[in-house]
């Protein structure tokens, strides 16, 4: 488990599960068997394997501590979950919170939550199984989210024709927060403290944010699923299955990849394969990643 340092403040990443998991040409409309060969010397064997075509994705939180306080950034699948239409996060059974507490944060020690959006592998580690019920799982935290998100999901969620909504992840991961009175939903640019800003990058979610570390003059920015993968650095115009709005996704990912160009700001995705994060390169009118 390796810290990476921005500024005075630490960043952990906190594996839930890292393994071909997605069909590339179905996760990815546009894909193309050609970009393998283009960019095997970055892409084999971390985020991509050619014996089944599955892109290789983590699934990973980022642990900060900056401001004598330990944020949590987005919560994974979580165990005992049911997800039957996702095989691989059906009922998981993973070691994550002891991954956190190596380092050096029990679940009770978590000070903020926060969440790009509210989709099922963001949210899962919420809440936990206690009996028969789902319980916070970081009971001493805030739990700071979109409203955007909230609204649109409530609103399906109520559908008796779409409900429930997420593989049931709002209502057995999202829900239960609410109901504990731990959530702050944030509309627009969001200033948590010094440190840390949420910002509006709609479109894979209508309330996806992108949330921006800075200390000493150093930034991080992580981006949830504005990008799922590092082929999108070289074609961001490439969408997911799972991005809602086409045109705003592509033109969120496009801002966040010219924000980490010119600012230097450390790119820390939630899916990128090993080193999981890198710098951004502008190109002309493109971007390459630059991998620490």
């Amino acid at each position: 488990m390796s810290t990476i340092k921005i500024g005075a403040a630490e960043v952990v990443r906190i594996e839930e599960s890292y393994e071909p998991n997605f069909d590339a040409a179905k996760f990815f409309a546009d894909w193309q068997p050609a970009v393998v060969d283009e960019h095997a010397g970055w892409m084999l064997p971390d985020h991509f394997d050619p014996a089944t075509g599955l892109l290789k994705l983590s699934v990973h939180s980022w642990l900060v501590r900056v401001g004598g306080r330990a944020i949590l950034i987005d919560a994974c699948v979580g165990n005992h979950k049911p997800r039957p239409l996702r095989p691989k996060w059906h009922l998981m059974e993973t070691r994550y919170l002891e991954r956190l507490a190596a380092a050096g944060v029990r679940p009770e020690q978590v000070d903020v939550v926060l969440c790009t959006h509210l989709h099922m592998d963001h949210v899962g580690w919420f809440t936990r199984r206690e009996r028969d019920r789902w319980v916070p799982t970081f009971p001493n935290a805030r739990h700071v989210f979109s409203r955007a998100d909230y609204d649109h999901y409530l609103a399906l969620d109520r559908d008796p024709e779409k409900g429930p909504v997420n593989q049931g992840s709002f209502r057995d991961s999202v829900l239960p927060v609410v109901e504990a009175g731990l959530a702050d939903m944030v509309s627009g640019p969001h200033a948590l403290d010094e440190h840390v800003r949420l910002d509006p990058a709609p479109g894979h979610t209508p309330g996806t944010v992108a949330i921006t570390l800075t200390s000493q003059g150093a930034a991080a920015l992580f981006c949830g699923d504005i990008l799922h993968h590092a082929i999108q650095v070289y074609h961001p115009q490439w969408n997911s299955f799972a991005c809602g709005d086409a045109e705003r996704a592509r033109a969120s990912r496009r801002a966040v990849l010219a924000r980490c160009a010119d600012t230097g700001a450390l790119l820390m995705p939630a899916h990128f394969g090993a080193p999981f994060v890198c710098r951004i390169e502008g190109t002309g009118d493109g971007f390459v990643p630059r991998f620490a």
